[in-house]
């Protein structure tokens, strides 16, 4: 026996209204951003409109130098828009704030101190409570699965567990967003799918709002809720793709029909464009 239609339009009417249980965590509001050369202005963004919601994977992929980087510190709060606006849970963005933590391609380790006191840094910087955040500390180190080497030096570490480590510091103050801007780029192939499954299972257990800028299309669909396709530059947002995939993920995952069609549909975009990474 078919369902009743009123059953039929409340199922539909669930199904639209469940993105609203996640908060608007960051708005993006007619952004843009022109570099003043010498030789001359150089736009890099174009108007660009986007909500991220609270603990939402957002990837974003885009031909090279077509502003990834650039949207990606000015919601840091690094560099200042030319234009429009970006709204931090409520707060105008004008400087870093305090509830963002970033992850560099490089991990940017400081050679003299060992891992723990550069998971720590942060916490000095800011000027915050010691203890309770030591221990908020050794909790991540043990989830990142370094324990047994916080008091090792950076050089003694492999490129993956430095970048661990790079990933416990953006956290060790418990910021409710983590940017990501190509972390796992200068890894090999082995260490950076073992870096997808450890993002994902951070993601999973600490619920953050992570932003990752990325070149890898199986990357951003293997590990994020929505892919954000940037145009060439100036970039702006051409299209938004819904990974509607079951989680957790498994890299075997990658070889799944629905799986490649939708990396297949990402990547045809670029070739529409004309551009590939």
């Amino acid at each position: 026996m078919s369902p009743s239609p009123l059953r039929i339009v409340a199922r539909e009417e669930a199904r639209e209204e469940a993105p609203a249980v996640r908060s608007r965590l960051i708005e993006i509001r007619g952004l843009t951003k022109t570099y003043r050369t010498r030789d001359g202005d150089v736009p890099s963004l174009r108007p660009i409109d986007l909500d991220i919601h609270d603990g939402e994977f957002v990837a974003v992929v885009g031909p090279s130098g077509c502003g990834k980087s650039t949207l990606l510190k000015l919601v840091a709060g690094l560099i200042p828009p030319s234009q429009g606006e970006i709204v931090i849970d409520g707060k105008k963005v004008v400087e870093p704030p305090d509830d963002v933590g970033i992850v560099f391609q490089s991990p940017v380790l400081l050679a003299w101190r060992s891992v723990l006191r550069n998971i720590m840094l942060p916490v000095e910087v800011r000027r915050l409570d010691r203890a309770s955040h030591l221990e908020r500390a050794k909790k991540l180190i043990a989830t990142a699965g370094l324990t047994g080497f916080e008091n090792k030096y950076p050089w003694q570490l492999s490129g993956g567990m430095q970048q661990r480590a790079s990933i416990c510091r953006a956290l060790v103050h418990d910021p409710k967003i983590v940017l990501m801007d190509e972390p796992f780029g200068a890894l090999d192939a082995m260490t950076r799918e073992r870096m997808n499954l450890e993002l994902q299972r951070i993601h999973f257990e600490t619920g953050k709002t992570i932003l990752l800028i990325t070149h890898s299309i199986p990357e951003a669909v293997f590990l994020a809720d929505r892919v954000v396709v940037m145009s060439e530059r100036p970039g702006s947002v051409a299209a938004i793709y819904d990974v509607d995939l079951p989680r957790p993920r498994r890299l075997e995952m990658m070889g799944d029909t629905a799986f490649a069609a939708l990396a297949r549909q990402v990547r045809s975009h670029f070739y529409a464009q004309g551009q590939l990474d």
